[in-house]
């Protein structure tokens, strides 16, 4: 057996704090396997930043601003396909074009967006106002806009473990900003152990899972929010009503992929009080807690 030794790689991407975990037999090999996973997180990054005039998301949004149509390439058919399913799947809740409601909820100024600005919003969200049949994107209204920050993430998360298992990794996980895919056990096969965080207290753990292989995601009101008059608002925003949930604090789900569990758990904070009904019915392993504090789910600790 080779003498394998543990190797922390964290790094930052996509706005957050990311970590590789993984066993090789020398620090060169280690950090090269890191490396060719950081590299297409990167790429990713880029690839869909709104930030960037160059990505693919900025072009595809100076159409939707203008109306119009645009061929786009597979990798971005396939998550356009995906975004597509978790639209139809949570009855248009998911919703890749109700990112324009950031112009409205300016989370760092600690005040409640303009209703008049938030239902002028409205007019100009709704993926089923997408004409979409890959390769091809036709907005037949201007003025919309795609957000993959729902998808993307998760989608590198996979990509990364993927492409770490193909070069020979068989024993880590990828974290970025806390969701994972474990590549397998540790060397020795104990599982990884991996805490979820409690939603009202920072340094708290709701409770510690353990995993071999998989994925985690979770989804909260906790990550950017503001309090007005004792009442917490999220970031997590109904693309009906232009407003953020309230009945769930957050969610977590363990699947096979990582871009499944991160759709999950957004699904599930979407649809509110019906969240956890909808959870159970998909038979997906889960956490979740109210903003009362009730605890559920099938991962939920024993009392």
């Amino acid at each position: 057996m080779p003498d394998l030794r543990l190797h922390v790689c964290p790094f930052a991407a996509m706005g957050t704090a990311c970590e590789i975990r993984l066993f090789a037999e020398s620090p060169d090999q280690g950090l090269a396997w890191a490396a060719l996973a950081i590299a297409d997180v990167q790429r990713l990054e880029a690839r869909y930043s709104r930030y960037r005039d160059d990505s693919e998301l900025s072009a595809i949004n100076r159409v939707a601003a203008a109306g119009g149509s645009i061929d786009v390439d597979a990798e971005t058919a396939a998550l356009l396909d995906y975004a597509d399913t978790c639209h139809r799947q949570s009855d248009g809740l998911f919703d890749v074009s109700s990112g324009l409601l950031r112009q409205a909820w300016r989370f760092d100024t600690g005040r409640l967006p303009d209703s008049t600005q938030v239902e002028s919003l409205l007019q100009r969200i709704g993926w089923q106002r997408v004409v979409w049949q890959s390769p091809r994107l036709d907005f037949r209204s201007p003025g919309m806009e795609l957000d993959f920050g729902g998808i993307v993430k998760e989608y590198a998360v996979d990509r990364a473990a993927a492409l770490l298992a193909q070069a020979g990794v068989r024993h880590g996980f990828v974290n970025l900003g806390g969701d994972l895919r474990v590549i397998g056990p540790q060397a020795d096969g104990v599982p990884w152990r991996i805490g979820l965080r409690h939603p009202r207290e920072p340094e708290g753990l709701l409770t510690t899972l353990e995993l071999a292989g998989g994925a985690l995601a979770s989804s909260g009101d906790y990550e950017r929010c503001i309090v007005v008059e004792g009442r917490r608002y999220g970031h997590i925003l109904n693309p009906r009503t232009g407003w953020p949930v309230h009945t769930l604090a957050a969610v977590s789900v363990v699947a096979p992929h990582c871009v499944v569990a991160g759709s999950a758990a957004t699904i599930a904070m979407l649809k509110e009080a019906d969240g956890p009904a909808w959870l159970q019915e998909m038979q997906l392993p889960c956490l979740w807690v109210t903003v009362d504090g009730e605890v559920g789910g099938s991962l939920a600790p024993a009392r």
